[in-house]
């Protein structure tokens, strides 16, 4: 793996409740981490990774879900993409609706990733593929904002009802597209319990660390709009406005 060089300690400034968690997808044994000694579905990793707080991989014997399907170590059961497991946990009306998500959903060409090393931000000694962020409402805002802030980019949130690993996960990773989602959405994760409901699960692709990481550096964190009170930034709006419209008139 390559050593980590981006300089992230900005992030440290949020201060989460949640650390933030780095990702990295791998073909070979990564070395000088030691693999999960425990058994857990792919969406569970994250909340893992947020509780041990040491560097851990984990291989297709540790995953207990779909995980391994969505990540190409196995092909899904031909009874999953029939939608049969969504008859049988009762969240879709008819196979056909839980099997029709199968043509969206983003997964890895099968073979080329064998392994996913996580590990918390103060431990991370490898450039990351994903920078995950558990983040409340506030802080998500900041990070979006980030992400904008040079770029006037488009926010897009893109998930589905099940199987939401794929979208936290490969989909930023394979589009290179910032992806965040409301925990409490996602069937698996709620049922097994993996997060409270309310934080905003944010993934950052390595795309988009460097843009990100800088843009927070440079922009206010806390615009002057959000802490003055509705009636002064309604005064100080209406006193924008003229002043541009008076200097388009004198244009």
């Amino acid at each position: 793996m390559r050593p980590l060089q981006t300089d992230l300690s900005i992030y440290k400034k949020f201060k989460f409740e949640k650390p933030p968690v780095a990702v990295k997808f791998l073909e070979t044994r990564p070395e000088g981490i030691e693999q999960l000694d425990k058994n857990l579905s792919f969406c569970e990793m994250l909340k893992e990774a947020q509780q041990r707080g040491t560097p851990f991989y984990f291989a297709k014997e540790n995953e207990t879900c779909l995980g391994t399907a969505v990540l190409g170590m196995e092909d899904f059961p031909t009874f999953a993409e029939a939608g049969e497991i969504g008859i049988k946990l009762e969240i879709f009306q008819e196979p056909r609706a839980n099997s029709s998500l199968y043509q969206h959903l983003p997964r890895l060409p099968r073979g080329i990733v064998n392994y996913v090393a996580f590990s918390t931000l103060d431990k991370l000694t490898f450039e990351p593929d994903l920078l995950i962020l558990t983040a409340n409402t506030s802080q998500a805002e900041i990070v979006l904002r980030a992400m904008c802030y040079s770029t006037g980019v488009i926010r897009e949130s893109k998930t589905t009802g099940v199987l939401g690993c794929a979208w936290l996960y490969i989909y930023p990773y394979r589009s290179g597209k910032v992806n965040y989602t409301p925990t409490g959405l996602a069937f698996g994760m709620r049922a097994k319990e993996v997060f409270e409901e309310g934080w905003i699960l944010i993934s950052i692709p390595y795309h988009w660390i460097p843009t990100i990481t800088q843009n927070l550096k440079e922009m206010k964190w806390v615009l002057p709009s959000y802490t003055e009170g509705r009636e002064k930034f309604l005064e100080r709006e209406r006193a924008n406005l003229e002043e541009l419209r008076q200097r388009a008139e004198n244009a």
